[in-house]
């Protein structure tokens, strides 16, 4: 199956009704585009995995009401702890 799609203004692209439906995508959803070279492109619904992660991530710290910047800190300590621990001298 192909489809022809526009590239409009700013570089917006409608996806066909059939296909949204088909792959239940709204707006907002995100897609990744492959670039597969020599003009070729993929675009897929598929989250990838950092992308999937980082909102993991990103929701937990909203759910416990901390900064990235609280985050950050915390693996800092547990950087220099693990470090002490495994390689410091006595």
């Amino acid at each position: 199956m192909s489809n022809i799609i526009q590239i409009r203004n700013k570089g917006t692209l409608t996806l066909p009704i059939e296909l949204r439906r088909k792959y239940n995508l709204a707006k907002g959803d995100v897609l990744t585009l492959i670039d597969l070279g020599d003009g070729a492109f993929m675009l897929t619904s598929r989250q990838t995995q950092v992308n999937r992660l980082g909102d993991q991530v990103a929701e937990t710290l909203k759910q416990a009401d901390l900064s990235l910047e609280d985050m950050l800190s915390v693996l800092d300590e547990e950087r220099e702890r693990y470090y002490q621990e495994r390689y410091a001298q006595s």
